[in-house]
């Protein structure tokens, strides 16, 4: 169990909260943001999306149900640090591992508790996401605000390039331990999906996978060609970290990919496509980070909580809406949350339907993924008939 010592979270506008260790000791920068989620704070960390950022938990006690080697979304914890009201030592829960305190620990991630985590996240809704610095080590309020205003932020930075696999790979052979269901649905799969690794999270590919879907996952700079030579039925776009508009290497290939199979982009996936199709990108103010976003789906009216972890957005207004149909808005603030193309197979959301955590409202877009490829194929037969 690891020991509390002084710690320091000191924001670019001067603003210091100090507070406890609970994690590893040590110096960090990052953007702090906030999560409103009640629970599943080992997904949050292990989100590759949040790489480069600080994570302030609204909930006020964090860590009683412990870690276990199942709730993870990535390899290893991706946060800069984790902010809490108060971090349980002693879990509660049968499948419980580890303390979070000591997942942080060895991990070498920094965890900060006993602040006002409601002043804090009071303080960003009101400024905005900003950056930050966090240490352990007894440094100065001063040298800290110095070394989050020096810190480079997030804006025209590649954040994807340290979260992407190396390699392609069969997620079958590296995902399929899960449960049954899942397996007996890889063995019987109908359709090849291609995934894009911007950082995808674990619960994608699973979901991908007991959809009935063969899933490569490729590396998030793979050209069009490499991947269309895979033979794919449709391409998955995941989600990621950072700043959409920077990823130039990256835009043009997810342009070659359009019209060529079904698409389905999720989050960072989500933006690329729309700048792939004409649209522009912003930074949000502070954000959507939480499992209680409202979503209200265009045509039906249907309102679905959705999970949500995004700093960046598609221009509502910057879309070719001669092509592309808006399909879903924020009901707090009315930006885009999804979109679909009026010719082409291929619609994203802004939002994760894979939820982990989160509400399972939205799951039903895995279906809605399979349906395309289903009728892309059927409609392929039939030209391949009548030819």
């Amino acid at each position: 169990m690891t020991d509390s010592s002084e710690a320091l979270i000191a924001l670019e506008d001067g603003r210091v909260f100090p507070g406890r260790s609970f994690g590893a000791p040590g110096t960090r920068c990052g953007e702090v943001v906030f999560n409103t989620s009640m629970t599943g704070y080992q997904e949050i960390l292990t989100d590759p999306s949040y790489a480069g950022q600080i994570v302030t938990m609204t909930y006020p006690q964090i860590g009683n149900y412990g870690v276990n080697p199942d709730d993870v979304e990535s390899g290893h914890i991706q946060v800069e640090g984790l902010v809490v009201k108060e971090a349980c030592r002693i879990p509660s829960n049968w499948r419980a591992r580890q303390s979070l305190p000591d997942y942080l620990a060895a991990q070498g991630v920094i965890g900060i508790e006993g602040l006002d985590t409601r002043a804090l996240t009071l303080h960003i809704r009101t400024a905005g996401a900003m950056k930050a610095a966090i240490s352990t080590e007894g440094r100065s309020a001063e040298e800290l605000v110095e070394m989050a205003r020096a810190w480079p932020g997030l804006v025209g930075r590649d954040l994807v390039e340290g979260v992407t696999c190396r390699e392609p790979y069969d997620w079958a052979s590296r995902g399929a331990e899960g449960a049954f269901e899942t397996r007996s649905a890889i063995r019987n799969a109908r359709f090849h999906v291609v995934a894009y690794d911007f950082g995808a999270k674990h619960n994608i590919l699973r979901l991908l996978a007991a959809s009935g879907c063969r899933v490569t996952v490729v590396p998030a700079y793979t050209p069009a060609a490499e991947a269309l030579a895979l033979r794919p039925d449709g391409i998955l776009l995941s989600n990621g970290p950072g700043d959409p508009a920077a990823l130039t290497r990256i835009i043009p290939e997810v342009q070659r990919l359009v019209g060529k199979a079904p698409i389905f982009g999720i989050c960072l996936g989500h933006q690329l496509l729309g700048l792939a199709l004409g649209g522009n990108t912003f930074k949000l103010k502070f954000g959507h980070r939480g499992a209680n976003q409202p979503v209200r789906e265009l045509a039906t009216g249907r309102v679905d909580i959705t999970s949500q972890n995004h700093g960046f957005c598609v221009d509502i207004d910057s879309m070719p809406q001669d092509e592309v149909e808006l399909t879903h808005v924020n009901l707090d603030d009315h930006t885009l949350e999804g979109f679909r193309h009026r010719r082409l197979p291929l619609f994203a959301v802004q939002y994760h339907p894979e939820a982990s955590p989160g509400p399972h409202d939205a799951s039903h877009l895995f279906r809605r993924f399979v349906d395309l490829m289903e009728k892309e194929a059927t409609g392929h037969r039939l030209q391949a008939t009548s030819s």
